[in-house]
């Protein structure tokens, strides 16, 4: 290969390179996107928490007045929102310590990543729903009280978490459609490529 042309491809791809990694970071309305995915990340996990302390609260005090199984109903609600709360806490932590960048590649990777979490959540919220419709039938064929009342905590919170996941998801994926389209702005064609930055 003639020399010329691996260094003209050396040069092309150096260009490209280094346009891209700066050019990411200085995409305007960027910082305010970021921002917006915070910000539902936070009042997610505030529906979360609130969800989790009003079953406990609900549990806890129903749980002491029943018996059998509106007994252990109660009581799976107690302990499965317990574990909702934790995480509620700690994703909405993690959403105030995160700052919103600008840097479009590390903004693709937060976004696709949220909303890959969701869906790995949707499908393990099917999951606990199938797994508490087990435990309902299981306690109907053994007339296991417990385990009805268990099967029936499952289903209903696996539910509200599909559902919430689903909305959650929804958010996301529409923000999503707002992100600056800089890939478009890279034209590869025959005779090469073409670079288009926006000065305004």
């Amino acid at each position: 290969m003639d020399p010329r042309i691996s260094f003209r491809f050396l040069f092309i791809f150096l260009f490209l390179f280094i346009a891209v990694d700066s050019f990411g970071q200085e995409i305007s309305g960027l910082e305010n996107f970021n921002q917006t995915r915070l910000e539902y990340n936070k009042k997610g996990m505030l529906i979360l928490g609130s969800w989790a302390v009003g079953n406990m609260i609900w549990g806890g005090l129903a749980a002491r007045q029943q018996s059998g199984e509106l007994k252990a109903f109660h009581q799976m609600n107690l302990y499965w929102n317990s574990v909702n709360l934790v995480i509620a806490g700690l994703g909405y932590w993690q959403a105030t310590k995160e700052s919103p960048g600008t840097d479009f590649w590390q903004t693709m990777e937060a976004q696709q990543g949220i909303e890959k979490i969701l869906l790995v959540n949707a499908a393990l919220d099917v999951a606990y729903m199938a797994g508490g419709f087990y435990l309902k039938e299981r306690g109907l064929r053994k007339s296991n009280e417990r385990l009805i009342g268990f099967g029936k905590s499952v289903i209903l919170q696996g539910a509200f978490l599909l559902v919430f996941d689903g909305i959650m998801y929804g958010f996301h994926h529409a923000h999503s459609r707002e992100l600056p389209g800089f890939l478009e702005q890279v034209s590869l064609g025959p005779t090469g490529f073409s670079l288009r930055i926006p000065l305004n």
